[in-house]
């Protein structure tokens, strides 16, 4: 299975990477992460890109209670991270 390298922002792939890292994290979460490697994010800009992921299969969304949702990668979010990490080895190397 082959996804297209492009079709996501630099945003979307950190929030992909982030999530992947994190056992279903919460928005409030993933947004404290991305915080600390990057400035204020709002949840103007995180929330639609969350909904963006979702609809387009990268991640699943869950409900943690009431008010709380969690996210978590799917099949096509991973093979996209591991196609980009791919195509990135073929330009640098750090070894």
């Amino acid at each position: 299975m082959t996804v297209p390298l492009f079709e996501l922002t630099s945003f979307q792939r950190d929030i992909l990477y982030v999530t992947i890292g994190i056992e279903q994290p919460s928005g409030q979460e993933i947004k404290d992460e991305l915080e600390g490697e990057q400035k204020e994010i709002t949840h103007g800009r995180l929330y639609p890109n969350l909904d963006t992921l979702v609809d387009k299969g990268y991640l699943d969304k869950g409900m943690l209670d009431r008010r709380t949702n969690f996210y978590s990668i799917s099949q096509k979010g991973k093979q996209t991270l591991q196609d980009r990490y791919e195509w990135e080895r073929k330009y640098v190397d750090f070894d």
